[in-house]
C-alpha cells in the first residue's frame, strides 16, 4: 500500500516537473528573437500559460475525480480559445476495442462525429495517430484523407503523445474565413498537446492504481465475509444495492462511487474482531458489544491511509450512527451523518433482517419492513428509508438478498450487524 501511495505521489512530482517545463519553454519563446512577436502573439502566449495552469489543476488536483471524458472536454475548449477554432474533437486510443474512440466534442455538425471511432492509419486522424505527427488537410472537402469529408474548413489533426507514444488525437476545425494553422500556432498546440497527453495518460495510471487498491480492500472484505458463513457475499450484495440507492438519490458519479466502495467495505473492520464474538448464537454481554462496536473505528484505521477511499473511510466510521444520535462511535445526529453513512445503515439493516443470522432466523419480509419503517427518524434518515423502499419493493424476489442491523433492539442492547 506505502508503495503504491509513492507511485502516485511521484506522478504527481512528474506531473508538476512538465508543467515547470512547459511554463519555462515559454518563458524562452518570449525571449527569443526567432519568435519575436508582436503584442497580439504575446497575449496568445498569456491565454497558452493559462490553459496549461487550468489543465494542471484540473488533472492533477482533482486525480481520481475527473473522468477523461471530462478532462478531455476541458482540454477541448482550451484548444478551440488558444486556436480560435469553432469546433473539434478528442479521440483516445481504446486498447481494449483496438481503436480511436470520440471522447470530447465541441460544436460538432453532425451526430455521427461523436460516435466516430477509427482504426490506426484510418482518415486523418488516424494517420496522425500512427505517424505521431501533425497533419493539416487546407480542404476536407475535396481531401479523400478526410473521412465522410464534407466540410470546406481548414483541418488540424495533433497527436497526443507520451515519450514518443501515441495516446490519441486532438482534432481542429478553424472557423470559416479564419487560418489559425500556422506555424507558429501549431508550436502553442504542440505544447499544450503535450501537456494533455501526459494529464490523460495520468488518470488512466490513476484508474490503475484504484484498480489495485480496489481489488485489495475487495479481498480484506471477502476475507471478513468468510468467517461467517452467515454473512457470506454480504458485502458485495451491499454494494450492488448502494450503487442503484445511490443513483435514485441523484448522487454525482464520484459519490456514486464512494457509496458502492462504503457498503463493499463497511464491516472491513471485523477483521479485528474475535471470532468468538462475530459467531456468538446468543446476546453479546456488555463487554463483547463493546467490543464489537470498535468495528467502524477499525475499518477506518485500515481504510484512511489510502488517500482516494478518504471519503469512503469516513462513510464507513459512521454507518452504525443513528439518526438521532444514540448510534456509535461519536452519536452524530441526523445530517451530520455522512450521507454515503445513512445509505449504508440502512442497506446494513435491512440485510441483517432478512438473511439468517446466529442468534435468529431470517425476518419475513413484511416484518423487515416494517421494522425499517418503524426505524425511520430514530436510527435511519427517514426520507432514504422511503427511497431504499421503493427500490426494493421493485427488486426481483422483492429483493430478500439485499444487505444489515435490527432496528428493533434499543441501542444500549442491540448487537453490531454481521
Amino acid at each position: 500500500m506505502q508503495l503504491s501511495l509513492i507511485i502516485a505521489g511521484s506522478l504527481c512530482l512528474v506531473l508538476a516537473a512538465v508543467l515547470a517545463w512547459a511554463i519555462g519553454r515559454i518563458s524562452a519563446l518570449k525571449k527569443s528573437q526567432a519568435w519575436a512577436a508582436p503584442e497580439p502573439d504575446s497575449e496568445k502566449l498569456d491565454l497558452l500559460l493559462s490553459s496549461l495552469l487550468s489543465l494542471q489543476q484540473k488533472g492533477i488536483a482533482r486525480s481520481g475525480t475527473v473522468s477523461k471524458e471530462e478532462f478531455g472536454q476541458a482540454v477541448l475548449d482550451n484548444a478551440c480559445q488558444l486556436m480560435g477554432c469553432g469546433r473539434g474533437t478528442i479521440m483516445l486510443w481504446d486498447e481494449k476495442e483496438g481503436c480511436l474512440k470520440t471522447v470530447a466534442a465541441k460544436n460538432p455538425a453532425r451526430e455521427w462525429t461523436r460516435a466516430l471511432s477509427l482504426k490506426p492509419g484510418e482518415g486523418v486522424a488516424g494517420k496522425a495517430f500512427v505517424t505521431g505527427q501533425p497533419i493539416f488537410i487546407e480542404d476536407p472537402k475535396n481531401d479523400p484523407r478526410y473521412v465522410k469529408g464534407t466540410d470546406s474548413e481548414p483541418f488540424l489533426s495533433m497527436p497526443l503523445l507520451v515519450k514518443s507514444k501515441p495516446v490519441g488525437v486532438l482534432n481542429l476545425n478553424s472557423k470559416e474565413g479564419h487560418k489559425p494553422f500556422s506555424d507558429y500556432n501549431v508550436k502553442f498546440l504542440t505544447l499544450l498537446a503535450g501537456e494533455a497527453a501526459v494529464m490523460l495518460h495520468n488518470i488512466d495510471l490513476f484508474d490503475s492504481l484504484e484498480t489495485f487498491y480496489l481489488e485489495m480492500v475487495r479481498t480484506l472484505a471477502r476475507a471478513v465475509d468468510s468467517k461467517d458463513a452467515y454473512t457470506h457475499e454480504h458485502s458485495e450484495r451491499a454494494s450492488g444495492v448502494a450503487r442503484r440507492l445511490a443513483q435514485e438519490l441523484g448522487l454525482p458519479t464520484p459519490m456514486i462511487r464512494y457509496v458502492e466502495y462504503a457498503a463493499l467495505l463497511h464491516d472491513i473492520g471485523k477483521i479485528g474482531i474475535d471470532e468468538a464474538i462475530l459467531l456468538k448464537p446468543g446476546k453479546l454481554t456488555a463487554e463483547e458489544y463493546e467490543v464489537m462496536k470498535k468495528h467502524p473505528i477499525i475499518g477506518h484505521q485500515i481504510l484512511s491511509p489510502v488517500k482516494f477511499l478518504g471519503p469512503v473511510a469516513q462513510m464507513v466510521l459512521h454507518h452504525q450512527e443513528w439518526y438521532n444520535g444514540q448510534g456509535y462511535p461519536e452519536g452524530l445526529k441526523g445530517e451530520d451523518i455522512p450521507l454515503g453513512a445513512r445509505i449504508v445503515a440502512i442497506i446494513d439493516a435491512w440485510d441483517a433482517m432478512t438473511s439468517d443470522r446466529p442468534y435468529r432466523k431470517a425476518l419475513p419480509r413484511e416484518v423487515a419492513v416494517g421494522e425499517l419503517r418503524r426505524g425511520a427518524g430514530t436510527q435511519f434518515d427517514p426520507k432514504i428509508v422511503e427511497i431504499f423502499l421503493s427500490l426494493e419493493s421493485e427488486a426481483p424476489e422483492h429483493g430478500a438478498d439485499h444487505a444489515a442491523a435490527d432496528p428493533a433492539e434499543k441501542p444500549e442492547a442491540r448487537r453490531p450487524t454481521h
